[in-house]
């Protein structure tokens, strides 16, 4: 079987970008694919970034400064991109105006305005794939759960619950960063840190609110800024989202949760599901188990949990028995991107793709409609015709 080699470029060399090369370089892990990124050449503002590329990734013959002669190479197809959300829009949509095929990071755009912008580059050219960084549904357990979904498994939805929880903003002494600022990292806040991780498979499940109550948080109101002094932060920390999905039976409340002060949890992924005939739940804090409650009328209800061996989307040299973690998911998320680059949807070696433009813009429609809830202090109804 000849493989095909996905020539790559990385704008954004640091730690996503390391992540990304960590996963090109294990990809001897995976078995029977047919495809394989290879790191050509990098890009980063800071020259000295692309430092750890060059001496770890044998593969790099080019380094940038500069995004455009990056986009300029004709080596590059393809360009993982992770920077700031403030230079989301204009980037993003060079890389595609350029033609290459980009993943990028979430979540799209710093506003709706920024990825109205993304889409109107994606419209005018419909050729590039474009796809959103998401890893966390490539675990196994949660697989499992995407299963049951497809399946129909749970009967008539009763309430589901979704959110990505850690806690290293706890401590008041961590420096301030670009996320904790309006102008880089948006007014979205956590939601546009975390929420595409939360609204991915709602998103691909087809539960689309039809309003939202926020609940948003502002803990820490001021950090070291690195110079002696402090700064103040100005996003939101915590968001709790309460909205209701319509369906043909009746529809259900989600609650939609992005905290980045949480405590005891280091990114804690998770989704939880209960229905009139199964319930179930998978967290990345147990990542080796998913619960579940199947149900008959006037049987036993009885919570059964089960570890889940390490049987991932795409098949691995790693045996059953053995743990999945997070690095194993980026390596599963960039084998659905490569898979879909070179074989198009339908020839995918297996069904789950990674999280689409569209998806991306669902989420901004909740995050806006979370805004403008935390201003009013009223229930946002959102409107999903196009």
């Amino acid at each position: 079987m000849s493989t095909r080699i996905i020539r790559f470029g990385v704008i954004g060399c640091g730690l996503m970008g390391k992540e990304f090369a960590s996963a090109a370089a294990r990809w001897l892990h995976l078995e029977r694919v047919e495809f394989e990124p290879r790191i050509v050449a990098v890009c980063d503002a800071n020259m000295e970034a692309t430092n750890w590329f060059k001496k770890q990734v044998p593969s790099v013959e080019r380094t940038y400064t500069d995004y455009r002669d990056l986009l300029a190479d004709p080596e590059v197809e393809a360009v993982y991109c992770a920077v700031p959300h403030n230079l989301h829009a204009q980037i993003y949509s060079d890389i595609i105006a350029a033609g290459k095929h980009l993943l990028g990071e979430k979540p799209f755009g710093v506003d709706m305005e920024a990825n109205t912008r993304i889409s109107a580059a994606l419209a005018a050219h419909p050729e590039v794939i474009v796809r959103c960084s998401s890893e966390f549904p490539f675990f196994p357990g949660a697989q499992s759960l995407i299963k049951l979904v497809e399946e129909g498994k749970f009967g008539r939805i009763i309430e589901v619950e979704a959110g990505f929880w850690h806690s290293s903003d706890l401590d008041p002494t961590k420096p301030i960063n670009w996320k904790r600022r309006i102008a880089t990292n948006g007014e979205y806040g956590c939601m546009g840190d975390l929420g595409m991780h939360v609204l991915h498979l709602p998103m691909r499940f087809g539960w689309k609110p039809n309003s939202v109550r926020a609940l948003l948080s502002k803990i820490v109101s001021e950090r070291p800024d690195g110079k002696g002094g402090m700064a103040p932060c100005e996003t939101w920390d915590n968001a709790i989202l309460a909205c209701d999905v319509a369906t043909a039976d009746g529809g259900f409340p989600m609650v939609l949760s992005t905290k980045r002060i949480a405590p005891g949890h280091a990114n804690s992924w998770f989704v939880r599901i209960q229905g009139t005939e199964l319930s179930a739940e998978f967290s990345t804090k147990n990542p080796k188990q998913i619960a579940i409650l199947p149900y008959s009328p006037g049987k036993q209800q009885a919570w059964h949990v089960a570890d889940v061996p390490y049987k991932s989307a795409y098949g691995t040299i790693t045996g059953g028995i053995f743990e999945f973690g997070f690095s194993d998911s980026i390596l599963q998320m960039w084998a659905a991107f490569c898979d879909e680059l070179v074989n198009g949807r339908d020839g995918m070696q297996q069904p789950f793709y990674c999280a689409t433009p569209e998806e991306a813009q669902g989420s901004h429609r909740v995050f806006t409609a979370a805004l403008a809830s935390e201003r009013t202090g009223q229930t946002i109804a959102l409107d999903w015709r196009d």
